[in-house]
């Protein structure tokens, strides 16, 4: 595998750069090159490098008496002090690769390359043929585009330059210049991360729009420099293998019209609760993630992790309680997990899309993992609480409208639902405009609708519209059809450091009800506050938020159970479903590489009690039919087995790249669950969780369930 990626970066790194970059960079520089003219000076380079090759290698004996015929490929390195060093050689005999590092290592120290007038160091890579051939050419033919070494007499013209094709992708190669950063790739969606640059487009004045996530690159671009972000924490470190760890991607390479990236994930953590009658947790997450860009408007991502993971005690039971039919467990926001070993859990995820942006006030992407509605920490629109799906969305941008349309293919796989063994397919569609009234107030208005294949249905093109009122389909199609939600967020900026976020959720609603005071059970609907203090207390780089949540009973669900508001037993936006209500508190600081963050949940939950006795639905369980419930009027939230909740967690860490996020932290956590009464869903506990590892940060975990 070592072999492997080693050999993968030796194809992509940079050979030599485009002339029209020559103003701004020169490569290594030769004593017998000082008279040649500035265009010319990299090929003047490469035919010192090949006479240098050709005038000392020896091909051991072995090899010749094998009558080997073949390359000898060496990636090396100029330093910032002009000296040569090899990286890398491959080569069929150990005896071709000693004898190559030998050559290198008799290379003069030279004048190190340039950019922008500085010195900096320069990869490059090259085929020493065996038998040798003198692959240099004379300096008065340095100006000849011909390769002369593939002159001969029966080759057309076509040909010759046909047999230079491939050395010619690498000659057209350029400095790196991350295009990630101002792309339409999305920013890997982490609280933590966000809060970075959260300051930065929620200024007074700003017409951003910062509801609908993850955000795209080339959106935040306008207001928070990440190239400057990185450059300040980069590390002066001048070894290949020291830049990588510490500022760089592992493989990237740009050319005129592409770049991408190639990355390995991390995620290896051991800890201990205290509650547990196993000896520890884990998690050991591999994996890999590819990106890039082709011209100016198209960009794709794909990443692959395979994990394997036993987490606290009660994070656990509730991974078992949620699981599909003849799994083991579905780990909450990552997908459905089979057995491992004693007590642990097996769950690969895969995630991808394509983004194109055909016009500048349209981008398109293609899927397949999760979004995210609202400012807050919690969403009551559309969370990223449960399972990546596949998607489609369209983001509308104009004057001082955002528009946002998706569409989601979801799954329910519950055994009682499940079609000749199959899980049961669902379809979710939402609507979110966002518009800034005023410099200081947004506004947005939310809808969505969630389907099933009820006759052989489908994805009904009703809901393909991205500019229709679903209520007014719902309505035209049946009542059963669908299940319909409106929505309503705001935001307000009471100056740079301080905004009031909201939103309110409507399930259902019956003015008589509301109005006759008896608490009906119609009244389905939730409501979100929040506040964030940027640079809190005059101390930079700290932030803190609170915020309250409160969803009634019976929210999200439905008499038609898979036409609920959930994903493979998630919840689709609130963790806790409904019937709760919910006080969060949040600390985030970060000092250079250096970060902290602290997290309190204090809240009420009405849990169902299913016992035998008493099996109705108080409201809190979003898979349940709401037909099922105990009465119709003095509905309240925290009915049935009432619940509390306390959790709190305290993290510290390092960034070890900032480039890829990959960071070493410590945490621990306290939570206190506390049913009226103990039910095979509802255990109480007392856990203590310390944890500890170093993990490629590229979504959020929610543990605070």
């Amino acid at each position: 595998m070592k072999k492997f990626f080693v050999i993968v970066f030796l194809f992509f790194q940079v050979q030599s750069y485009a002339q029209n970059n020559f103003l701004y960079e020169k490569p290594p520089v030769f004593s017998e090159c000082d008279s040649v003219e500035v265009e010319l000076l990299q090929k003047c380079f490469d035919n010192q490098v090949f006479a240098h090759v050709f005038n000392n290698f020896k091909v051991p004996q072995e090899v010749t008496d094998a009558n080997y015929t073949g390359d000898v490929v060496v990636l090396f390195e100029v330093d910032k002090e002009g000296q040569f060093r090899v990286i890398y050689v491959d080569a069929t005999y150990q005896e071709l690769k000693d004898e190559a590092k030998r050559v290198f290592g008799e290379f003069p120290k030279i004048k190190p390359g340039t950019y922008n007038g500085k010195p900096t160091y320069k990869q490059y890579s090259i085929a020493v043929k065996i038998p040798l051939v003198n692959q240099a050419v004379a300096t008065k033919d340095l100006s000849n585009d011909e390769d002369s070494t593939n002159i001969n007499g029966e080759l057309t013209e076509l040909e010759k330059a046909a047999k230079t094709e491939y050395d010619s992708v690498n000659m057209k190669l350029v400095p790196f210049s991350n295009k990630e950063y101002t792309s339409q790739l999305n920013i890997p969606f982490t609280h933590s991360n966000y809060a970075k640059f959260d300051r930065s487009i929620n200024l007074v004045g700003t017409n951003s729009h910062t509801a609908s996530k993850p955000y795209m690159y080339e959106d935040v671009s306008a207001y928070y420099n990440f190239q400057a972000a990185v450059d300040t924490l980069a590390k002066d470190i001048n070894t290949f293998a020291g830049r990588k760890l510490w500022n760089e991607r592992l493989v990237r390479v740009e050319g005129k019209d592409y770049w991408f990236t190639i990355d390995p994930i991390f995620d290896f953590e051991v800890g201990k609760d205290t509650d547990a009658d196993f000896s520890s947790t884990y998690n050991n997450t591999r994996g890999i993630t590819i990106q890039g860009g082709l011209g100016k408007k198209f960009s794709f991502y794909t990443s692959f992790f395979e994990s394997q993971g036993r987490f606290a005690q009660y994070y656990n039971q509730y991974a078992e309680s949620i699981k599909a039919a003849d799994e083991a467990a579905i780990v909450p926001g990552r997908g459905i997990a089979k057995a491992f070993k004693d007590g642990g859990y097996d769950y690969p995820v895969a995630e991808a899309y394509l983004s194109y942006t055909p016009f500048k006030f349209l981008n398109v992407q293609f899927g397949h993992g999760k979004n995210f509605i609202g400012d807050g920490y919690r969403s009551l629109f559309i969370s990223d609480a449960a399972t990546p799906h596949p998607f489609l969305k369209l983001n509308t941008t104009f004057w001082k409208i955002k528009y946002t349309s998706t569409w989601m293919w979801l799954r329910d796989v519950r055994p009682e639902v499940e079609v000749d063994g199959a899980y049961m397919p669902k379809y979710m569609a939402t609507h979110f405009l966002s518009w800034n009234v005023s410099k200081r107030l947004n506004v947005g208005f939310f809808e969505s609708v969630i389907w099933n294949n009820a006759n052989n249905r489908g994805f009904d093109i009703n809901y393909l519209n991205p500019i229709i009122f679903f209520r007014a389909i719902e309505f035209e199609t049946g009542q059963d059809a669908g299940n319909a939600l409106l929505g309503l967020s705001g935001k307000y900026k009471l100056n740079d450091n301080i905004n009031l976020y909201g939103q309110f959720i409507l399930d259902e609603f019956s003015l008589s009800d509301m109005s006759g005071g008896e608490k009906s059970w119609k009244n389905k609907f939730g409501y979100q506050l929040g506040f964030k203090y940027y640079h809190a207390f005059k101390v930079k780089n700290l932030m803190l938020q609170t915020e309250y949540n409160k969803v009634r009973p019976y929210t999200y669900s439905h008499n038609t159970v898979v036409l609920n508001y959930g994903h493979s037993n998630q919840s689709m936006a609130h963790l806790w479903g409904s019937n709760f209500s919910e006080f969060v508190l949040i600390g985030r600081y970060h000092y250079k590489r250096w970060f902290g963050n602290a997290k309190m949940v204090i809240g009420t939950r009405g849990l169902d009690f299913n016992n035998g006795v008493d099996d109705y639905s108080y409201g809190g369980d979003i898979y349940r039919n709401y037909n099922e419930r105990p009465f119709d009027t003095g509905v309240e939230v925290g009915q049935g087995n009432k619940t509390t909740t306390f959790y709190t967690n305290l993290q510290v860490g390092y960034v070890i790249n900032p480039a890829t996020n990959l960071k070493i932290f410590t945490d621990v956590t306290f939570r206190d669950f506390n049913p009226e009464a103990q039910t095979a869903t509802a255990l109480k506990s007392n856990t203590v969780w310390f944890n500890i590892g170093i993990r490629t940060d590229l979504f959020n975990w929610y543990f605070d369930l």
